[in-house]
């Protein structure tokens, strides 16, 4: 079926859906990763965004159940220069064609998705319109330029928890707190450490990390004040990833400001631009963004080199970071912040994705760093 991208400048690209009719609106980003894509799908930080995949042969080893990183999709479309239907693996269970169908997203390919890159690498992020109906290019290029920015948005309510859950047997398992308040509570499943996750839209391989190290997590919606987190008696605090404009977070902000010191804290990707702001600094647009799995980074303290998995549109102001606050990670393309550190308040973060779902496995170790840092604030 034959279909339209339409940029908000004007360009135009003839397509193909392989997914059937439908339209879809959002900012187009291009994610170089070669596989992966299952969790590229599922990742909540992808919301209000068109992704565009710079690997040229996409759908080749289907989708399976476990390898979903959050509750479903929330992407808003599917780019691919070709898609394979004919899938090959042991693990896959359907195609990703039928995997977009039943979650109501739109799949396009045939279309030249280098030609689209380099596009967004000259002129900057910017909205499409994807749509099999064909009849007007004016009126899709207008919509085009209705679609909200994502500057100023919080998307973040839109992809969380709404209600307090844990990690058992590899899935989710809701918390019932009395009376429906978040407050202390004992030990829901035996664990040396618990730490409170506040849900900005994190990904499930998160949490298999932390309870591959003995911890218990505990997850709760982005609106939890910092008085109901502390009262759940956690070892350490962590912020997760998501999508979305950090400056438009205002409430999670005042959270992790009411935080600081009192425990130890981590974040990742937008957690770690929250914190960033809840220690005094700004945070702002970058040109087109990082996403993928291959964006290189330097380690400050070792100088070690790490390949990292990054999606993220914003950036931290490195200029307006206090000086009681390190930048301890750099990204090697463009020198943005990649990480922070306030060592005396046992609080740091860093910009990309150590979880690895998709991704290298490189950076791992900051979920370790992360309990050595619980285990000194509580010696």
């Amino acid at each position: 079926m034959k279909a339209i991208i339409a940029f908000e400048d004007g360009r135009i690209f003839e397509a193909k859906s392989f997914t059937g009719e439908g339209e879809a609106a959002g900012e187009v980003v291009f994610n170089t990763a070669m596989t992966g894509y299952q969790e590229v799908l599922t990742d909540p930080s992808y919301k209000g965004q068109i992704v565009t995949m710079t690997y040229p042969l996409i759908g080749n080893y289907g989708v399976n159940e476990e390898d979903v990183e959050s509750s479903g999709l929330h992407l808003e479309a599917f780019i691919v220069r070709e898609y394979e239907d004919d899938y090959s693996s042991w693990r896959a269970d359907k195609s990703l064609k039928d995997y977009l169908i039943a979650n109501n997203k739109l799949g396009i390919h045939e279309v030249d998705t280098r030609a689209i890159t380099r596009h967004i690498r000259l002129k900057g992020a910017m909205k499409a319109v994807i749509s099999t109906d064909i009849s007007s290019v004016s009126r899709l290029i207008e919509k085009a330029r209705d679609y909200p920015s994502l500057e100023g948005r919080d998307l973040v309510k839109e992809v969380a928890a709404t209600t307090p859950y844990t990690w058992e047997n590899d899935r989710p398992k809701e918390i019932i707190f009395p009376d429906g308040a978040i407050k202390a509570t004992g030990r829901i499943r035996d664990a040396q450490w618990r730490v409170v996750c506040i849900d900005c839209g994190l990904k499930y391989n998160q949490l298999r990390l932390f309870t591959r190290r003995d911890v218990e997590p505990i997850v709760v919606p982005p609106h939890t004040g910092s008085d109901a987190i502390l009262s759940l008696e956690p070892h350490g605090v962590f912020i997760s990833n998501g999508p979305g404009d950090p400056a438009a977070l205002p409430y999670i902000v005042d959270t992790v400001k009411g935080l600081l010191g009192k425990v130890p804290l981590f974040g990742i990707c937008l957690g770690h631009q929250i914190l960033s702001q809840a220690l005094g600094a700004r945070t702002y647009k970058l040109k087109f963004g990082h996403h993928g799995a291959n964006q290189p980074v330097k380690d400050l303290s070792t100088g070690k080199i790490e390949i990292t998995s990054q999606n993220h549109g914003f950036s931290v102001d490195a200029m307006s970071l206090p000086q009681s606050v390190a930048v301890t990670h750099i990204n090697l393309n463009d020198e943005t912040v990649e990480g922070i550190e306030a060592e005396e308040l046992f609080a740091f973060s860093v910009q990309y994705h150590p979880e690895n779902a998709p991704g290298p496995h490189d950076s791992e170790y900051l979920f370790d760093r992360f309990l050595q840092k619980i285990r000194k604030f509580w010696a």
